[in-house]
């Protein structure tokens, strides 16, 4: 059986950010269990309606990386309890634009400076992915967030927090299970 192709977004148009050391971190860490191809969206300009029947080059490359990806996972940091507006902006482009979402299994993961880890901004996402034009199938529970960020990294990128990292790594062999059933076709 070969190993499935993830995309993993980073959720964010910073130039530093802990999770996109967090799926740096998946990607070299589980490569038993998953080809985890890390993917920026800092590049894609703001969802502009006027352009959804010629949008921009980078929003089809990303498209068509999602659309033959066998799933996708989504880092995202949490701004005033929901994801930030450049993650929502670039879901925006992939539900009107394209539509490489549908039916394509999602898993939700985020880091956050704060106790509470990101469960407000994953509430959102999983509100967002579950939109009509978006209709991802996304795993339901295992949930990972890891809340105080700062002290869980060593200065390499490495996630130190050993419960940590098996409660990832148990939530990705979910995910992989999870990604390699056939999700129901769900009706436009």
């Amino acid at each position: 059986m070969t190993k499935p192709h993830f995309i993993a977004l980073v959720g964010t148009n910073a130039d530093f950010s802990y999770n996109r050391i967090l799926l740096q971190f998946m990607r070299r860490t589980f490569t038993d269990q998953a080809d985890i191809e890390v993917r920026e969206i800092a590049d894609i300009p703001l969802f502009n309606e006027n352009h959804m029947k010629t949008p921009p080059t980078c929003v089809t490359a990303l498209s068509a990386a999602i659309d033959a990806a066998d799933g996708v996972i989504i880092a995202s940091p949490e701004y005033d309890h929901a994801i930030p507006a450049a993650l929502k902006s670039v879901l925006e482009w992939l539900s009107s634009a394209t539509h490489p979402f549908k039916n394509k299994p999602v898993m939700v993961v985020g880091t956050s400076y704060g106790v509470q880890g990101t469960v407000r901004a994953q509430t959102n996402l999983r509100q967002v992915l579950d939109a009509p034009g978006v209709q991802a199938c996304v795993l339901p529970g295992n949930e990972f967030m890891l809340p105080t960020v700062k002290d869980k990294f060593d200065q390499q990128g490495q996630l130190v927090d050993e419960r940590s990292v098996a409660f990832l790594g148990q939530c990705l062999a979910n995910f992989v299970q999870f990604a390699a059933i056939k999700p129901v076709s769900v009706s436009a």
